[in-house]
């Protein structure tokens, strides 16, 4: 559905305009408008309306209606269509989710479709609305501004995964927790989510860096800049999420080498006691054959001293073994 409809003026909101097709002449006429659009999850009906008026493509409204789409930039005839990936973090669940957001522009237009939760369009054009200056520059403006807000989230997530990876950090290599069963699964939990942050960033690099060269249509070369500061960030974030997934994949490599370790130890120690329990074992199943002529069989001193043998034994090996540290 149309969530919110206004034509700019010189940067100001003129109004919400009664019939689209009328309010996009007025603005390519009076050369200093713009008509904004916003939609939430439009149907194929409601859209048809909006993608009409403006001569949207058939293949970029199909891409806005079905979603699952991956970060890109297209050019058409008519308008520029860019796709944008809002995450949002979940700190208590530590769990990332993606929304997706399309921006359409055009002469003197601009359609912007979301999926999900996202509120950021929204926000945008409040924060727009009471900033004119930005605002005359037209939809390009409106462009930047998403993909800003947009990638200015991704710094802030990156920072909070960095806060959860640190806190992950002193489980593994606590002295309690590096061997814990449960270790493997989170670490694993929390590449999904790296690798989901990562869906979102790296696919955008190329659109940004065409918006930045200047190389696509209805930007104006004015804005060059600013989509460079915008490239700049989501290359810092890229590389935020690299240096998450290179220490996952460490902590990974060295929690099960601490398990590998302790396995180790626990086999040592479990076969240390069967050695110690082994010895007298033998001595008792020696002196247990029913032989007649066997050594100390009807001494009188013969029953204490194989008990004390079988204790010697054990001390021995005891004292071996914990001098090894294999117990």
């Amino acid at each position: 559905m149309i969530v919110d409809c206004a034509i700019y003026r010189d940067g100001c909101r003129a109004g919400t305009p009664d019939d689209l097709s009328d309010a996009l002449a007025e603005a390519r006429a009076a050369g200093d408008c713009f008509v904004w659009i916003g939609m939430h999850e439009p149907t194929a009906t409601e859209f048809d309306s909006v993608a009409g008026e403006f001569g949207l493509h058939p293949l970029a409204v199909e891409d806005a209606l079905k979603a699952h789409q991956r970060p890109k930039m297209e050019v058409y005839r008519e308008s520029l269509f860019t796709v944008v990936k809002p995450l949002r973090y979940d700190d208590e669940h530590s769990r990332i989710t993606a929304d997706e957001l399309m921006v359409f522009i055009g002469d003197s237009f601009v359609v912007t479709v979301r999926h999900g939760e996202v509120r950021t369009a929204a926000e945008v054009r409040t924060r727009m609305e009471q900033s004119p200056e930005v605002l005359r520059h037209g939809p390009v403006a409106v462009l930047y501004a998403i993909c800003d807000a947009v990638v200015d989230d991704y710094l802030d997530i990156a920072g909070e995964l960095q806060v959860d990876l640190e806190e992950l950090e002193e489980e593994v290599f606590s002295p309690t927790g590096g061997g814990s069963t449960q270790t493997a699964g989170v670490i694993y939990s929390f590449k999904r989510q790296v690798l989901e942050f990562r869906r979102a960033t790296v696919p955008l690099i190329e659109p940004m860096t065409r918006l930045a060269s200047g190389n696509a249509p209805f930007v104006d070369a004015r804005t060059k800049p600013f989509f460079r500061d915008v490239a700049d960030h989501l290359t810092r974030a890229n590389e935020a999420e690299e240096g998450l997934d290179r220490l996952l994949s460490d902590i990974l490599a060295a929690h099960l080498t601490q398990v590998g370790v302790r396995q180790n130890d626990d086999m040592r120690k479990i076969s240390a006691w069967a050695a110690m329990a082994a010895a007298p074992t033998m001595i008792a199943g020696i002196y247990g054959m029913n032989f007649d002529h066997m050594p100390e069989l009807h001494q009188i001193w013969g029953y204490p001293a194989v008990l004390a043998l079988m204790v010697a034994v054990v001390v021995f090996l005891y004292l071996q073994f914990k001098r090894r540290d294999w117990l």
